[in-house]
């Protein structure tokens, strides 16, 4: 069996704290992991590290590489064209660079889910594995605990045969998220799981399934790894539950007794047993008076609630949310009101994540910029240089190795150096502590587009 995990995702709906450069899969929630860690180290139990491939796109590439340094299969999707054009680019792969049969399954997994316990979800993808050997697309169905209506449904066809010793059962119906009322109905129904997002195949079985409902994506597949990859553009967007599961004949669902959580909104993740307890023993720097569940996301400054009831806070450097619990599913609004005026909170943070360190945004007005740069130990910045800018930059911590232009110094704290207009540079830390910068940038243009790789470690030439 080989697991992929798919990891391309925005989370919008946990902003601010999760944003298009820095989303949910790789923020530490629940631990000192993050999700995306916890999802592959659940699947450790099951398979070999070199069965399990992450499906992301390059700019979260390095995110995934740092998170996962262990982890030999990183499939880097050209654009985002949804969970099928994705699943057929991951077959593709493990076709032709992992050597996989078509009796072999495939386990697709979410990378930013909570499940427990791990040793429960163990046996639940063993027996996947089993079903799908007698030509099943499986998915996991969690037992619903309560009437939800953020997620969708699969009834369960509980009159027919069951499949493997009454552990899994042919599905009748994928149904869309409900109203509060059918919810309920469902749920005492009996038949109906929550859909979880995972799936299970044989990869001829889904090529099988493609040909016969996604004929389009199945003909890319049969292009090949490289050349799907050329013309990945082309593909429809379009989610594998509407391209296959929905209409194939062959689903079977196993009903998972499980804890899990696809922390989907704020609400959902603090709906988590023991969330609250642990936002509220993590926080140094919240007083609350007169407030009865309320949660408070972020300790960098003081924050203080009076006579509040069943609020969620999140704080963050440049932006504050302040939300009804229930209300939470609602936030992907605030993004498509800001992204349509254009606002940046939309998509970064203040603090943006690199592969050799990461920058802070201090100041910027009309004309200059003040960043904070942080570069990791052994690590160094691209060989560049600005078209629109020059740069002042002054250590503040650490030893920098410099190259300006073919001047190459050694600058300690307090040294400063100017860098104009259209001269390659770079900075270096050879030290084994982390190095700091203080840059100011001047000119009439200072977006982080206006960088001209020549040489890169990490694959960003120009």
């Amino acid at each position: 069996m080989k697991i992929v995990i798919l990891a391309g995702g925005s989370g919008t709906r946990l902003w601010p704290l999760s944003r298009r450069s820095f989303p949910k899969q790789f923020l530490k929630l629940q631990s000192d992991k993050s999700l995306l860690q916890l999802t592959a180290e659940r699947f450790l139990g099951v398979v070999k590290p070199e069965d399990i491939a992450v499906i992301t796109n390059k700019d979260y590439e390095f995110h995934v590489r740092s998170a996962l340094p262990w982890l030999k299969h990183v499939i880097l999707e050209p654009v985002g064209r949804n969970t099928a054009p994705a699943i057929a680019l991951a077959i593709s792969y493990c076709t032709e660079k992992m050597g996989c049969a078509e009796d072999e399954a495939m386990f697709v997994s979410p990378s930013d889910h909570i499940i427990e316990p791990v040793d429960t979800f163990s046996s639940y993808v063993k027996l996947s594995d089993q079903v799908t050997k007698s030509g099943y697309i499986v998915t996991f169905g969690i037992k619903p605990d309560r009437p939800e209506t953020g997620y969708g449904y699969i009834k369960a066809d509980m009159r027919a045969q069951a499949i493997a010793e009454r552990k899994a059962y042919k599905v009748e119906d994928f149904v869309e998220k409900p109203d509060l009322e059918t919810a309920r109905r469902y749920v005492a129904d009996g038949s109906y799981y929550w859909n979880s997002g995972m799936f299970a195949f044989t990869f001829g079985t889904m090529k099988e399934e493609l040909s016969r409902y996604a004929g389009q994506i199945r003909r890319m597949l049969g292009l090949g790894f490289h050349e799907m990859i050329e013309r990945f553009a082309e593909m429809p967007s379009i989610s594998i539950d509407y391209a296959v599961m929905e209409k194939t004949k062959i689903v079977a669902v196993i009903p998972a007794e499980l804890f899990w959580n696809d922390i989907g909104s704020w609400d959902s993740l603090f709906d988590m047993s023991g969330a609250e307890e642990r936002a509220r023993e993590s926080r140094h720097n919240v007083i609350e008076i007169d407030s009865e569940d309320t949660i408070v996301v972020g300790d960098r400054r003081l924050v203080a609630t009076v006579g509040l009831k069943d609020c969620v806070i999140v704080d963050t450097d440049d932006a504050l949310l302040v939300a009804k619990r229930g209300s939470g599913q609602k936030v992907k609004a605030i993004i498509e009101r800001l992204t349509a005026s254009g606002r940046k909170e939309a998509f970064e943070h203040v603090t943006t994540q690199r592969p050799w360190g990461n920058f802070t945004n201090l100041l910027e007005a009309d004309g200059y910029k003040v960043k904070k740069i942080v570069v990791n130990p052994g690590q160094r910045l691209s060989l560049q240089y600005h078209r629109r800018r020059s740069e002042h930059w002054t250590v503040v911590k650490g030893t920098a190795k410099i190259t300006v232009i073919e001047n190459v110094e050694t600058y300690r704290e307090n040294e400063m150096v100017y860098i104009p207009v259209l001269a390659k540079h770079r900075v270096e830390n050879c030290e084994s502590v982390p190095l700091e910068l203080i840059e100011v940038q001047y000119g009439d243009y200072l977006g982080e587009d206006d960088i001209v790789r020549l040489e890169d470690e990490y694959g960003r030439v120009s």
